[in-house]
């Protein structure tokens, strides 16, 4: 007789346009990469940022299940979790759907931008709701390619398809530095025409939610919910001690200065961290 074999462990099967729920656009060979796992945190530890939570979560489950939803544009602070608020909500959002139900998210680089009109041609007769995300959304001096964005948010002979909705993070409020819209006012014969064109983008965002810096309070409320989450052995007093002096270098107090903390006091306690 022939010794039983136990059987082989098969690897989970890897996610295709068909079972992924999130992807990267590719415009050059025009393809949506399928993302095996979204690197994002549980949206309990994003601490400090109450009011855009809500108010991004409400949006998202709306368009999920086909109600009409605004654009949105996170701008403010860097650090306070801008991006990872977007891909929080995307999973939450998603808990307990399936097949066509759930929400795509596709993340589109910047410097991709241009091509958005390929990408909504792509997607519009799809019978799912695909969520865009472009991470640090910003346009420079002599930089055209918000005249894409601009025709694929609400103009343009097509529209914006119903099944596509637009998210994304900046450091900017009107995703143009604020040297570049003093030197247009300026130069210009019609100094608020000179700029009218290019500050009339935001306006395309139904939603504008700000991010502002944290207090030392939310900063280490950040650091309590990380440390409790990864179950790092260390006293309240001793980790505030620690999480205050780690700002003080940095100079800053943010949410992803409280993240890179906690990657280094875990380190310090010899213990992994998903």
């Amino acid at each position: 007789m022939k010794p039983n074999r136990s059987p082989k462990r098969r690897n989970a099967a890897p996610k295709t346009s068909a079972t992924a729920d999130a992807f990267v656009w590719e415009p050059g060979p025009g393809k949506l990469h399928p993302v095996r796992k979204v690197a994002r945190l549980p949206i309990g530890l994003l601490k400090g940022v109450e009011a855009a939570r809500d108010t991004l979560m409400e949006n998202t489950r709306r368009f999920a299940d086909g109600l009409p939803a605004n654009n949105a544009l996170l701008w403010g602070a860097r650090g306070m979790g801008k991006s990872s608020l977007v891909k929080a909500i995307h999973g939450e959002v998603n808990a307990g759907r399936r097949g066509t139900g759930r929400l795509v998210l596709i993340e589109i680089h910047r410097e991709d931008i241009a091509t958005l009109p390929l990408l909504l041609r792509k997607l519009r007769d799809d019978k799912r709701q695909f969520l865009l995300f472009c991470d640090d959304l910003s346009f420079d001096k002599d930089d055209t390619s918000y005249k894409s964005l601009k025709a694929a948010l609400e103009g343009g002979i097509e529209g914006r398809p119903v099944n596509v909705l637009f998210y994304a993070t900046s450091n900017r409020r009107h995703l143009m530095p604020r040297e570049m819209m003093e030197n247009e006012r300026s130069t210009a014969i019609n100094p608020h025409e000179a700029i009218e064109e290019k500050i009339s983008l935001s306006d395309r965002f139904g939603l504008w939610l700000g991010f502002h810096n944290c207090t030392q309070d939310e900063y280490l409320a950040m650091v309590e919910g990380y440390a409790a989450h990864f179950d790092l052995s260390i006293g309240t007093e001793e980790l505030h001690r620690k999480a205050l002096a780690w700002s003080a270098g940095r100079g800053a107090r943010s949410g992803r200065v409280a993240w890179q903390f906690i990657q280094d006091l875990a380190g310090e306690l010899g213990k992994k961290i998903a």
